[in-house]
């Protein structure tokens, strides 16, 4: 079995004007964090470059738990899209931030936000590398 290793990567910097919480996805995941461990026997492994980050949401629970949730609004606005998501409600095993690196989502960063987040904004607009997104994230 393959297991992928990262290493130093940040996601989260609260803010502490009123409850509002400053959510940042690290744009993306340096070649030197991936390790591929164990490798089968004979074979070499090698990452080409870093994985950039290709998307991001609000989660209900730990990343293990799939908690997706359909955000409740979608707009348009100066070549970006902005996806919203109400989070109101119970959310037993917390709120979650969910960064996905890879054209599809291949690894995925979480970190757990304060509880009383009750509204989350995450703008996209397409990066200049392949599979990348530039992604802005307001979470209060």
């Amino acid at each position: 079995m393959r297991k992928a290793i990262l290493a130093g990567a940040c996601c989260f910097i609260p803010v502490l004007a009123g409850a509002m919480s400053l959510a940042i996805c690290p744009s993306s995941i340096a070649d030197t964090s991936i390790k591929l461990d164990p490798v089968p026997a004979g074979w070499t492994a090698y990452i080409a470059g870093p994985l950039y980050l290709n998307s991001a949401a609000p989660i209900d629970g730990p990343p293990q738990r799939k908690g997706e949730l359909v955000p409740t609004a979608e707009r348009k606005a100066k070549g970006q899209t902005i996806f919203v998501w109400q989070l109101e409600g119970a959310f037993p095993d917390g709120k979650w931030l969910q960064c996905s690196y890879g054209e599809y989502g291949q690894v995925t960063l979480s970190k757990r936000m304060e509880d009383s987040v009750r509204r989350c904004e995450v703008s996209y607009k397409k990066g200049s590398k392949a599979g990348q997104n530039e992604i802005g994230i307001d979470c209060r």
